[in-house]
């Protein structure tokens, strides 16, 4: 699913070493194209404190609302 810039997404799986736990809230504030058979990245902000984390698509999930809508 491609979500939209500014969105709120749920981390979907814990990393201890990051302190990330399922279901933190981020919100979307980059998208990163890229070429077919690789999985598209985003750059959230709200999982660590003055910093960015970068993710894959399979990693978040939609909160609902405008984040569930298909870009």
């Amino acid at each position: 699913m491609k979500y939209p810039l500014f969105t709120q997404v749920a981390w979907r799986q814990d990393i201890p070493a990051y302190g990330l736990k399922k279901g933190s809230v981020a919100t979307i504030v980059e998208y990163y194209p890229m070429p077919e058979g690789e999985e598209d990245g985003y750059s959230l902000e709200g999982l660590i404190f003055h910093d960015t984390v970068e993710v894959a698509p399979s990693q978040i999930e939609g909160k609902g609302g405008l984040a569930e809508l298909a870009v």
